[in-house]
């Protein structure tokens, strides 16, 4: 059963909640104290964005770096920074927020090399990992067996939201996991997002849920990229077509946000292609696993290769449209107009 839990209503979130069967009731004996010191791993743009956020709230973060030369902006942001990973340890819950399968494997199960330990191997019984990356289902299964035989809880919460959505704490999260477990870690997600989802107790389909929403993200951008190329070749104004759009039948985030970059050939480093590409092939994997066809993931999956080829892999996923209007025969846009600063996906 699918229950939700909404923060106070904000402009980004305007009539597009989903639909709600009931509200999800945190208690307020089931809180994470404030004072507990919040592990964090994945550092990137999104990760750098949420742990800010949760110093902000209050809370007390240690963030893990391999590179010592990250330190000195973690702690301008009221961060704990280290860089040994076995001082997460004593936290009560730690968050990941890594690229891949491989990447979230290591911080758990520790690399290959002598003396690595991993979240596993030290967290207490009762510690929970609280994982917001978007990763396969197979890995996720994997890691919540693993925390299951060690007495530590394991909660999947991928979200929907690019770092700006990060940044104003505007992320949509969708939570998987023990009930209790979830319930610990909501005072978290209040403060990283504006609404959470929680879709199962089975951790991994979060996660199923999360890398169906990125494909169909992928196939709307792509079916854009080529009605704008179509526009653009008969001499029309593709961002009027956006517009029409937009105000009618189709007035979704994704055509809203997405369709004028594409009509502006504005391609800017956000999403960029091959983390993209990585998550459309996941879901062509539960797709193949479930016995269901996707041929049009395929059709994008194939673009995103062609972009990556091309030498567009810095470029945010939007380049679909830049891939279609080149098939169509079109001139790409001068190079600073193709990189020019822009929001992630």
């Amino acid at each position: 059963m699918f229950k939700d839990r909404s923060n106070p209503p904000t402009s980004y979130e305007a009539s597009e909640a989903l639909p709600i069967e009931r509200e999800y009731d945190a208690g307020s004996n089931n809180r994470l104290p404030l004072q507990d010191e919040v592990g964090f791993v994945g550092l990137g743009r999104m990760g750098t964005a949420m742990a800010a956020n949760l110093a902000i709230a209050g809370r007390r973060v240690l963030a893990y770096v391999r590179r010592p030369e990250q330190m000195g902006r973690l702690i301008a942001l009221g961060l704990r920074p280290t860089t040994d990973i076995t001082d997460l340890f004593r936290c009560t819950v730690v968050i990941s927020m890594l690229p891949d399968d491989a990447a979230v494997r290591d911080v758990v199960f520790g690399r290959e090399e002598p003396g690595s330990r991993g979240l596993a191997s030290g967290l207490r019984p009762g510690a929970i990992h609280l994982s917001m990356s978007t990763i396969s289902t197979a890995a996720a299964s994997q890691l919540a067996e693993e925390h299951a035989r060690r007495g530590q809880g394991y909660v999947a919460a991928p979200v929907f939201g690019n770092p700006e959505a990060a940044k104003a704490r505007q992320l949509f999260i969708i939570a998987a996991g023990d009930p209790a477990d979830v319930l610990r870690c909501q005072p978290l997600f209040d403060s990283l997002g504006q609404r959470t989802f929680v879709v199962d107790t089975e951790p991994a389909h979060a996660n199923l849920v999360k890398l169906l929403g990125n494909m169909m993200t992928a196939t709307t951008l792509e079916v854009l990229g080529e009605a704008v190329a179509l526009l653009r070749k008969r001499g029309l104004d593709p961002k009027s077509f956006i517009d029409i759009l937009t105000g009618t039948m189709f007035g979704g985030r994704v055509h809203r946000i997405y369709g004028d970059r594409i009509a502006g050939q504005h391609y800017a480093p956000g999403f960029v292609m091959p983390l993209a590409l990585k998550d459309v092939r996941l879901a062509l994997v539960e797709a193949e696993n479930a016995g269901a066809p996707m041929p049009s993931v395929g059709v994008v999956r194939d673009r995103m290769l062609t972009g990556i080829a091309r030498g567009y892999a810095d470029l945010d996923w939007t380049a679909l449209g830049l891939i279609a209007a080149e098939e169509a025969g079109l001139r790409s846009p001068p190079t600073p107009q193709v990189r020019e600063q822009g929001a992630g996906s």
